[in-house]
């Protein structure tokens, strides 16, 4: 098993400290507004990344938070609570907010058939020991206080702050990277906890030994919940691509200094965004869809699935309605080649020492590619020719797809088979005309027949020399 390491900025053979246990922590959402398709990208990937893991022999301990408080709308400390804003833009307090879009996001993951976390944790569920994490970080000298606003940790008291993003620490200096706070002694320090403004009225508050009405930071959410329920060092950490310069460099800042520079994290796994029509996604470009907005067009969330595998978790990926499109047809296709295989798998008889060779083969490029930093376009390549072969048996290709189905994630082992109708007379004659203009190679007369077909109610499936019709609706 191999991946692609941020830290390293390299591919490395994967090993866990505690075989075969893996402790593994993905960043969750923020729960104050709709999960969106590139959220689900994101999750998704990880889905595949446990299941992988799970497949090759590892027993993964997954973890994944649910932030409810304290991430601000900007990371330079300043600006709302997320929370409180979604709860003023829909009108209800910020704990219905809260539940509301935790369970829009559960939603959404079970419609793309993601394997829940061994343990779910909300960010409001874990103050004490957030709280915890601050007095430790305070008793060993790393966190000073600014009046009226919180308490930052002093960046300046690690020699490797940074190590993550490769940070230029110097260029930074000059305030090239965030906005100052007013009372910042680098403008690489950052909050851990944070103090209520004066006329905010915040709904979430919890007493802290530096002010009554305070909350945590953002970033020592995921240094607290992880190290709870995963201990000081964590095989893996997730995240999106836009976690690496700030909130990750900053769990690894607060964590390393806590448990005295041991390393927090082995590998570093970091997910690219989902663009959608080359463009980022947005509210004022109108262009920001859920998985609802996929299904009120007709299309299956594991079509959406198998978008995604198509392409590499660490390349961006453009989102269109005509690549949605295409994908929905290729998932029918594979829907009606498993519901084929389905009706005649019992058919042929025990294959032969050449097949099962042959097997065995398809079997290990497949998990070659998924097992090398999950290459899933690659590995997808290979179910597609696996589908298409007429070199093994029925019985070995649906086996072998629901056996790459256990880290591809698309449920083929829950398509049924649908009961076979008789072809009318008139239809198995025109397939033997059409049959015959492809042996002609005569395509303009094949054309017009398939449209005949279709006439008639029956789809033409072509295969790779032969061809069968299904009933439309």
């Amino acid at each position: 098993m191999k991946l692609y390491n941020t830290l390293s900025r390299q591919i490395e053979v994967f090993a866990p400290l505690e075989p075969p246990l893996v402790k593994l922590y993905a960043c969750g959402i923020t729960a104050y507004d709709f999960t969106h398709l590139g959220h689900l990208r994101k999750y998704t990937m990880d889905d595949v990344l446990v299941r992988t893991l799970r497949h090759s022999g590892f027993e993964v301990k997954f973890v994944r938070n649910v932030t409810d408080v304290g991430h601000l709308v900007s990371d330079a400390d300043t600006g709302e609570d997320k929370l409180e804003k979604g709860a003023k833009k829909y009108g209800s307090s910020v704990w219905e907010i809260a539940q509301k879009f935790e369970d829009y996001f559960h939603y959404s993951m079970d419609l793309m058939n993601a394997v829940r976390p061994n343990i779910t944790s909300r960010a409001t569920e874990h103050v004490p020991g957030q709280l915890a994490m601050v007095k430790k970080l305070e008793q060993k000298g790393f966190t000073y206080v600014i009046e009226g606003d919180g308490v930052y940790f002093d960046t300046s008291k690690l020699k490797d702050y940074g190590k993550l993003a490769r940070l230029d620490i110097e260029g930074l200096k000059e305030g090239a990277r965030v906005e100052t706070v007013k009372g910042k002694r680098q403008p690489t320090d950052f909050a851990v906890w944070k103090f209520e403004r004066p006329g905010e009225k915040r709904e979430m508050v919890w007493e802290s030994p530096w002010h009554p009405r305070s909350f945590p930071g953002w970033h020592i959410e995921c240094s607290a919940i992880s190290m709870e329920h995963l201990g000081e060092q964590l095989d893996i950490h997730t995240g999106g691509v836009d976690h690496i310069p700030v909130h990750h460099t900053n769990e690894i800042a607060q964590s390393e200094a806590v448990t005295g520079k041991k390393p927090f994290v082995r590998f570093w796994i970091h997910h690219n965004f989902l663009m959608v029509e080359g463009q980022k996604m947005s509210k004022s470009l109108g262009n920001v869809y859920t998985i609802d907005d996929l299904i009120k067009k007709d299309y299956d969330p594991m079509a959406f699935r198998l978008l995604l595998l198509g392409a590499h978790y660490r390349s961006e990926l453009n989102f269109t309605w005509e690549n949605m499109e295409g994908t929905q047809v290729a998932w029918e296709r594979l829907i009606d080649k498993v519901q084929t295989f389905l009706a005649q798998k019992d058919q042929a008889g025990e294959p032969t020492e050449t097949q099962l060779m042959l097997e065995e083969q398809y079997r290990r490029r497949f998990f070659d590619q998924i097992e090398n930093d999950l290459k899933t376009p690659s590995a997808l390549a290979v179910l597609w020719e696996l589908v298409d072969s007429e070199q093994l048996t029925i019985a070995q290709r649906y086996h072998l797809l629901l056996e790459f189905d256990e880290v591809l994630g698309l449920g083929l082992a829950k398509i049924e088979p649908v009961e076979e109708l008789a072809v009318p007379a008139k239809i198995q004659n025109l397939l033997q005309q059409r049959q015959q203009a492809r042996t002609d190679q005569d395509w303009a007369e094949a054309d017009r027949l398939r449209e005949q077909i279709e006439q008639l109610d029956w789809q033409v499936i072509d295969e790779a020399s032969s061809q069968r019709v299904k009933k439309i609706n």
